[in-house]
């Protein structure tokens, strides 16, 4: 084992909920060899109809599998003890399809439970990278349930979406990578679902640059966890359901988020719709309906940037059948 994923493996072994920049760091040296450095792309608001404002788009959907996921799974695989049985998951689809490119890659079998909502190309992914799918349910926590039942019979390693510690210091590099790459950023605008890549983030952050959290309406989880003070469930529905509708957010980031999230904001699937129309309309970026909600929320207004705000939106994932080019 190397000395780099010995460092992190003891540092994670620690009982604490602290997911720390040092830990972060340490992970992304494990997982760098396995990952895209993903790049930025700077355009202007005015493009969009919008007041003149530059704004850095970090195109995450073009990460291995279709999404940021890509790295939360390679830092389960590589940094924890993976049984002989393999890793199973449970996910709406672009964890389920991180995990199955992570275990081809690296020579472990993966079981993936997913809902009959997952799309047709995340499914398709998953099949694709040599993955046993399995469809249980009409939503996330029923695939999330058979998966904790197939590793109480199988002995297999579950790989959780985003209440993982792992899964949160791989995801956290994308903060690395985007400090690094723009480090004058005062705002960033990240999608929510369970929470794992904006506590991630959050963590890297720590304060030293605004985070805003966008969510669909029909799924408000870390909204609604806000007004409670804890993790509570919330509805699991609308246009991002595969992606962004868990029945609540983690346990793991909650503190984060509360610590280092400014707000929340609601976007509706019509926005949603809109946002991945004009992010190929007018860039010609592919994006899902999860990887296209936080720029809805600068489009529809829902976020309006102060004038001179400096601001980055992560653009998180493409696994979608929107465009078709067998026309």
């Amino acid at each position: 084992m190397s000395t780099a994923r010995r460092a992190i493996l003891t540092s994670i072994m620690t009982p604490t909920m602290d997911i720390t920049r040092e830990q972060i760091a340490a992970t992304e040296a494990v997982i760098r060899p396995h990952i895209r450095r993903t790049p930025l792309l700077e355009a202007n608001l005015a493009d969009f109809g919008l007041p003149t404002a530059p704004v850095t788009l970090k195109l995450e959907m073009l990460q291995h599998s279709g999404s940021f996921k890509a790295r939360g799974a390679f830092a389960n695989l590589l940094l924890r003890r993976v049984p002989n049985v393999g890793v199973v998951a449970a996910s709406g689809g672009n964890h389920g399809a991180a995990v199955a490119y992570a275990a081809q890659r690296l020579g472990i079998r993966a079981t993936i439970f997913v809902p009959d909502i997952t799309s047709p190309a995340k499914a398709e992914r998953i099949r694709g990278y040599g993955a046993k799918l399995v469809i249980s349910g009409s939503r996330y926590a029923d695939a999330l349930a058979a998966s904790e039942a197939h590793v109480a019979q199988t002995g297999a390693l579950a790989v959780h979406a985003y209440d993982q510690t792992e899964t949160l210091l791989g995801q956290g590099s994308v903060g690395l990578e985007l400090e690094q790459d723009a480090p004058d950023i005062e705002t960033l605008l990240v999608a929510v679902g369970g929470g794992g890549l904006i506590g991630g983030i959050a963590a890297w952050y720590a304060g030293r640059t605004r985070i805003v959290a966008v969510e669909p309406e029909q799924s408000p989880t870390l909204h609604a966890a806000f007004e409670a003070g804890a993790p509570v469930d919330a509805p699991a529905g609308g246009i991002a359901a595969d992606s962004l509708a868990p029945r609540r957010v983690g346990e793991l980031m909650f503190p984060i988020a509360r610590a280092h999230v400014e707000r929340v904001v609601l976007v509706s699937d019509d926005a949603i719709r809109q946002a991945q129309a004009a992010l190929w309309s007018h860039l010609r970026l592919v994006a899902e309906p999860g990887g296209a909600a936080a720029f809805a929320a600068v489009l529809s207004g829902r976020y309006r940037p102060s004038p001179g705000e400096r601001v980055a939106v992560l653009v998180c994932g493409a696994n979608t059948t929107a465009v078709n080019f067998d026309g």
